[in-house]
């Protein structure tokens, strides 16, 4: 584990605008997304990630210029995920100001995408981000989802941590599809499965509803937690997760 346990949220956007929703469902309007990292900057976020959820070539030209004018103002890592099909998209998210990048369903289709990321700029560049729901069909208990988690495929979760990171993934994102939404609590079982077939850095996601919820993800294995709408909606801020981390003998960076 890191010596620091990262706290990270996380800003859906489409057409230029931050958006709230479900499985990016009945989206609706939350703010500029500068202005959001900016803000999260203030309040102690170690990293910020943004999702493009409409990763339209129009989409995708937008999200580059929200990377350069967040790039200007937050000087914490920005991780971008959404529509990055490409080693090409991957240069120019990073010459536009992101630090790492995510892709899921791109590598996916195309395993080998996950060797031409890592082998041209590095592990620390490429995050794998994964939303695993439980099923009977998997040997592990787990399988790997598209779609927000509406489409399932028939690859094991495990499996799939483990080709990743022999293909040069710096950091797995794990987020439980069973979890999401619910604000009961992370996956431990989850985590703790990813955690012990993992050797690079996990980041919980799913399931975030009180500050009180983070400190049991990172006793489960998590280097860093991830959430999105508790915090947009100001339930919990970031100085709230961190004290609670503290409390319970985690190191954190002073917000």
């Amino acid at each position: 584990m890191s010596l620091s346990v990262r706290i990270i949220p996380c800003l859906d956007v489409s057409a230029g605008r931050v958006v709230k929703g479900v499985n990016f469902r009945d989206l609706r309007d939350a703010g500029d997304p500068v202005e959001l990292a900016r803000s999260y900057y203030a309040q102690g976020a170690d990293e910020v990630t943004f999702l493009d959820v409409s990763a339209t070539v129009d989409g995708r030209e937008t999200m580059y210029d929200v990377v350069a004018r967040a790039a200007d103002e937050v000087f914490i890592p920005l991780t971008v995920g959404g529509g990055v099909r490409s080693a090409d998209d991957v240069a120019r998210l990073l010459a536009s100001g992101a630090d790492k990048v995510s892709v899921n369903s791109a590598a996916l289709a195309r395993p080998d995408l996950l060797d031409d990321i890592s082998s041209r700029f590095g592990a620390q560049v490429l995050v794998l981000s994964l939303d695993i729901k439980r099923s009977e069909n998997a040997v592990s208990g787990f399988i790997v989802t598209t779609h927000g988690g509406r489409t399932e495929t028939d690859i094991d979760a495990v499996d799939w941590t483990r080709e990743a990171q022999e293909r040069g993934v710096g950091e797995l994102l794990v987020n439980s599809i069973d979890a999401d939404g619910t604000k009961m609590g992370f996956d431990l079982e989850l985590i703790s499965l990813i955690t012990v077939n993992s050797h690079v850095p996990i980041i919980a996601s799913g399931g975030a509803g009180r500050a009180e919820d983070f400190a049991p993800a990172v006793a489960a294995g998590a280097d860093a937690v991830l959430a999105a709408s508790i915090f947009h909606s100001g339930d919990v801020s970031i100085s709230d997760v961190k004290h609670d981390l503290e409390n319970h003998g985690y190191e954190v960076r002073a917000a």
